[in-house]
């Protein structure tokens, strides 16, 4: 294979454009960091990748109005040189031989380091200290990922699939008659004479991969999922279900009692897929759809659109988790909340291909036409979408808290008030995109560039210049940096905002809140002990625990239980407990916020988007 030559230069100024992006990455020129050898175990292992580039010698000025790429010059390149080919070639559990050149930019020394995909039987390349599969490292998008159990089939394509093993203590017994019959049905809609269709039930079952073949007569997990009894599926997989949840409002809030409704769901996919979108689509609203003459016709959400977004979750979820499926229905969204990551790139989301989790169960949904070809389900329902004149889905994956989630907005099921509220915005000229992306900030009450990008079905550099004009008319305000940087609407909007119940705005800061509010601006005016105590109505005993925390305090569960304690009544953020504990924001979040929402011991007011801007916590009632 002929491999291109990229100059220093190249990278810099594709950098400025696009910023990083899935073969190339900017380092600081001090050193050969850990961070530079997980990249470059990122570009090795990454399929189809064929080769990155790691610009040494640049970093991102985030001081600057517009962030841009400056130069941090190599001091001795041969010391780098030295470094990286050592590395290379010792902290691998095989050698890698980088190509590396020194090249000047503006008269200061960089290197370009290349690094060429590994072949398949070469893979996965892991850090000998770490082992499996920690040690692996994918390149998802423009950031380098620790590899999980699920990206390991990528790697050893002849090993079983989770979902091909099979089940202790399980048997033909365990089989739904009226789940089999089902897949029978539907198959032979789609093909009559399919020649899995004259196998007995046993033979059937070990066709598609849901019945043992050696002998030992048990069912592996697709078969149990696919087609088990609901006391079998409970018995084994007792949290293997679907969770649809009511909400009245537009926000997430953690009291049972007052705000929402539930209903659980269990039993074989193949017939749990169709009460699902029952239950769901027989509770979404009629609504309007807007037309040039400022006409509305009566329109609803296209079931197809509901049927792909259920079975992807069902699909490509992933069963190594002991956690339900959570489809939340909002007054303005649904959101469907799904155990593990997306295996494909958030940027490749919708592009021919697929990277299949559950590789059995996904071909029985796709013989049996409920799931979409490979590749085209996402693109489908942003083309039914469309035509219904309705925003197109978006989606967002969160590798660190294994979760995957698919939210379709309603706000298209205008009424007329929803009309007037989007003349007030005429006068900026904006396109379409823009005008959707005002209703997706206004109900959700912020957007990035990812999701904007899915909006606009664009590329990265289009959604940062009409994110950024948006911000200069002073309808967005930037906030974060990076690749963390979002928006949050201004008073230019709130102004107008008809939805009061998710949006308040803040005269006094002259900034966009959402509940719950935070206690801290008043607390950091006048920053005393007794105020401070006072403004978050913290008890004289817990006051007595706080006062008697060491500065370099070494019991951590103490801290936690300070934490539990402060979130017990009402939700807190994380400005408010550094107020509190006067500890640095980052340093809480690591050290006790991240491990406390790992045990379960408080919750996110805004589970559905964990980066929320005005996420808080709260203690789990139920811990």
């Amino acid at each position: 294979m002929k491999i291109s030559i990229v100059t220093a230069k190249e990278i810099f100024e594709k950098l400025n454009q696009t910023d990083e992006i899935t073969n190339i990455e900017a380092k600081p020129g001090t050193g050969v960091s850990k961070s530079v050898m997980e990249t470059i175990c990122a570009f090795a292992n990454e399929p189809e990748l064929e080769e990155g580039y790691i610009l040494l010698g640049a970093i991102k000025d985030e001081s600057s109005l517009f962030p841009q790429y400056v130069i941090d010059p190599i001091i001795d390149a041969d010391k780098i040189q030295s470094e990286l080919a050592t590395n290379s070639a010792s902290m691998f559990n095989r050698s890698i031989r980088p190509h590396i050149s020194i090249e000047q930019i503006n008269g200061y020394n960089v290197a370009v380091i290349k690094i060429l995909e590994l072949p398949l039987d070469q893979k996965p390349l892991y850090f000998k200290s770490e082992g499996l599969p920690q040690g692996a490292y994918r390149r998802i998008g423009p950031t380098d990922h620790r590899c999980t159990e699920d990206d390991l089939h990528l790697f050893y394509a002849n090993e079983k699939t989770f979902d091909s093993s099979a089940l202790d203590n399980t048997n033909l017994g365990d089989i739904d008659e009226l789940a089999l019959k089902r897949y029978r049905d539907l198959r032979s809609k789609v093909n009559p004479v399919a020649e899995e269709l004259t196998f007995s039930d046993a033979e059937l079952l070990q066709a598609l991969g849901c019945y043992t073949t050696d002998g030992t007569n048990r069912l592996t997990i697709a078969g149990l999922i696919l087609f088990g009894k609901s006391k079998s599926l409970r018995r084994i997989f007792p949290m293997q279900r679907v969770d649809y949840i009511r909400v009245n409002g537009v926000d997430w809030v953690s009291d049972p009692d007052e705000r929402y409704t539930t209903i659980d769901m269990r039993g074989p996919l193949i017939t749990l897929i169709f009460r699902i979108i029952d239950a769901i689509y027989s509770d979404l609203p009629k609504g309007f759809r807007l037309e040039k003459s400022i006409q509305a016709d009566a329109v609803g959400m296209p079931i197809k659109v509901l049927r792909e977004v259920i079975t992807n979750a069902l699909m490509h979820r992933s069963y190594r988790v002991s956690s339900p499926i959570q489809v939340i229905r909002y007054d303005n969204r649904l959101e469907i909340l799904n155990p593990g990551f997306s295996l494909k790139s958030e940027e490749l989301l919708g592009t021919p291909g697929s990277e299949t989790r559950n590789p059995f169960i996904a071909a029985v949904f796709h013989e049996t036409n409920l799931a979409e070809t490979k590749g085209s389900g996402i693109r489908a329902m942003k083309r039914l979408l469309q035509s219904a004149q309705l925003a197109p889905p978006t989606f967002s994956s969160n590798r660190d808290s294994n979760k995957f989630t698919a939210r379709l907005l309603l706000h298209h099921f205008l009424s007329k008030s929803d009309i007037d509220w989007l003349s007030n915005f005429e006068s900026f000229d904006l396109n379409d995109t823009q005008k959707q992306a005002l209703i997706f900030i206004r109900e959700t009450g912020a957007i990035d560039n990812n999701a904007y990008r899915q909006l606009s079905d664009s590329d990265t550099l289009k959604s940062s210049n009409d994110l950024r004009q948006l911000r200069e008319f002073g309808l967005f305000d930037q906030k974060g940096k990076g690749r963390a940087t979002y928006y949050i609407p201004t008073p230019k909007i709130s102004q107008f905002n008809l939805n009061t119940e998710a949006l308040k705005i803040n005269t006094e800061v002259g900034n966009l809140t959402t509940e719950p509010i935070d206690l801290s601006t008043e607390a950091k005016k006048d920053n005393t002990e007794e105020k401070k105590f006072r403004e978050y109505q913290i008890s004289d005993d817990l006051k007595e625990k706080i006062l008697s925390l060491k500065t370099r305090e070494r019991d951590p569960e103490k801290i936690k239980v300070i934490i539990e304690e402060l979130c017990k009544d009402a939700p807190l953020k994380l400005t408010d407990l550094s107020v509190i504990l006067q500890k640095d924001e980052n340093w809480i979040s690591r050290t006790y916020i991240k491990p406390l929402i790992d045990e379960e011991r408080l919750i996110y007011t805004y589970p559905t988007m964990v980066n929320h801007p005005n996420q808080s916590y709260k203690k789990n009632s139920n811990m």
